[in-house]
């Protein structure tokens, strides 16, 4: 192939994937996913540095609820629902001040240190009937061994977590209404 045959292949993939990514958006109803975080200022860990903020946690209990919102609307079938509360977080790796002032603010990733997730949820169909519920810990002890993409994301590993079992969990769900 030359290289006008490479671009305008090229090209007609973007065009598709962008066609395919819009369709599965178009699906997603964010109406039909809520997300509480029960108690937050008790969580183990949503902190955004060694001296946490409340700003920080805010902003860090935002983006994973907007990641479960997306992601859980993304796998529902139509007129399912998802509830989820979260009832402690601990995020992946922690901070050691003890390296000096210059690491009191960088999150050290350790083997000793995976992502906690603990969530209560129920996922219900469109007359209500519960399809599935229940309390679940999610956690990863291999996190440091997978590849997980976008790497600059800092809550990477948690969204991992989530992505994993909002799929797992809602597929199953849906299996169960038939």
């Amino acid at each position: 192939m030359n290289r006008t045959s490479l671009s305008i292949v090229f090209s007609l993939s973007l065009i598709a994937c962008g066609t395919a990514f819009a369709a599965d958006t178009a699906k997603t109803d964010p109406a039909n996913v809520t997300v509480a975080f029960e108690h937050p200022d008790k969580f183990t860990d949503v902190k955004d540095g060694y001296m946490a903020t409340d700003k920080g946690r805010d902003g860090i209990l935002d983006d994973i609820k907007e990641y479960v919102i997306d992601r859980g609307g993304s796998y529902l079938k139509k007129g399912m629902r998802l509830d989820v509360t979260f009832t402690d977080i601990d995020l992946a790796g922690d901070f050691e001040p003890q390296l000096g002032p210059r690491f009191s603010d960088v999150r050290i990733m350790k083997d000793t240190y995976p992502p906690r997730l603990d969530i209560q949820f129920k996922i219900t169909d469109a007359d209500g009937k519960v399809l599935s519920e229940g309390k679940r810990e999610l956690t990863d002890l291999d996190y440091l061994r997978r590849l997980i993409l976008p790497s600059s994301d800092p809550l990477r590993y948690e969204k991992d977590l989530l992505n994993d079992w909002l799929r797992e969990e809602i597929r199953s769900a849906g299996k169960a209404r038939h």
